[in-house]
């Protein structure tokens, strides 16, 4: 089912409108279930200022928990979505995801080494994302050293390859933790959570998440000329090494900062693409924004779930696989079938 592409922006709309429905009932449900009022109020009074009426303990469960956690799954979500989108609209390939050039591969090497040596909250994000990007320096340093007759094809290949070299790495630092305290931990993180997430983690992440988000989108027309062949891309007088350089190191970049914000979460740059691409179209322009809304709106409602069906807190990167491989397998049945 295509959407008229006149009504794009009126379904985007839409979309948006049940964002904004899904953020309300998540700030108001959860062990310590609070008003639709008070979370208006809270919000009110940090934005205007001044007194909210409210008891202490109910304005630091909206301020100070659900605010920031909410606030990281949604740029998350978004991020992984867009960065998903990026990747199969340069590669060409429904089937590629953000983890294709072994970034989540590479943020979870860092995370776990820093883990292993007991470094600050601070040092694993940073070498989460410094493990992230060695990933892909490696990927298309390898791949521009074997230059194969398909560059895309090589590139994918050594993503893979480099993948496994790195979760090998994981495997090694788990091998050696202490069984006790590191390994736990380690564990924790690689399944993903967004309990943990404080303003000052977000304002880390936020500038390199913008940063890699905003050529995206600026450039989703130019980008949308890579679904076409090399040379009538070229033809179109688009620079097409500098562009897909540029979407790689962007798409990357987002990967990385989402991972190192929230762990590893997989699915949501393979299934939300997918998604966005049945409603609107193959049109990358019109994907990258529903995919930036849809993204942020699942790993919304999953991470509200996650915290609210169980005593015990689920893993969003457990709960994605479980709701990404029949939602993937629906999509593939429908896609292939038309």
């Amino acid at each position: 089912m295509i959407l008229d592409r006149a009504r794009f922006p009126l379904w985007l709309a839409v979309a948006l409108a049940v964002l904004l429905v899904l953020a309300g009932w998540s700030f108001t449900v959860g062990r310590f279930p609070v008003s639709p009022g008070d979370v208006w109020a809270a919000l009110w009074s940090a934005i205007a200022g001044g007194e909210s009426g409210l008891a202490k303990n109910v304005e630091a469960v909206i301020l100070q928990v659900r605010a920031p956690r909410l606030v990281a799954s949604l740029v998350v979500g978004a991020a992984l979505a867009a960065a998903g989108a990026a990747y199969q609209n340069l590669f060409k390939n429904p089937l590629v995801s953000p983890d294709i050039l072994g970034v989540s591969a590479g943020c979870a090497l860092g995370a776990g080494l820093a883990i292993l040596y007991s470094l600050p909250i601070v040092a694993i994000q940073a070498l989460a994302f410094a493990g992230g990007l060695a990933a892909v320096a490696l990927v298309v340093a390898v791949g521009s050293w074997v230059r194969g007759r398909d560059p895309i094809l090589t590139l994918i290949l050594t993503g893979v390859v480099v993948g496994s070299l790195f979760g090998a790495g994981v495997a090694l630092v788990k091998y050696v933790a202490d069984p006790y305290n590191q390994l736990p931990a380690i564990t924790f993180w690689l399944l993903g959570s967004f309990s943990g997430a404080l303003p000052k983690d977000l304002a880390v992440a936020m500038p390199l998440l913008a940063a890699g988000l905003v050529p995206l989108v600026l450039l989703r027309w130019r980008i949308d000329l890579l679904a076409l062949s090399e040379d009538e891309a070229r033809s179109l007088g688009l620079d097409v090494g500098r562009l897909r350089l540029l979407v790689i190191v962007c798409a990357t970049l987002v990967t990385a900062s989402a991972v190192a914000l929230a762990g590893v979460i997989g699915w949501v740059g393979l299934v939300i693409p997918h998604a966005a691409r049945l409603l609107v179209g193959a049109s990358f322009a019109r994907v990258m924004p529903l995919s930036l809304v849809l993204g942020a709106a699942f790993m919304l409602a999953v991470d509200t779930l996650c915290r609210t069906v169980a005593a015990t807190e689920i893993p969003p990167g457990v709960a994605t696989a479980f709701i990404g491989t029949p939602v993937f397998i629906a999509l593939l049945a429908v896609t292939f079938r038309r």
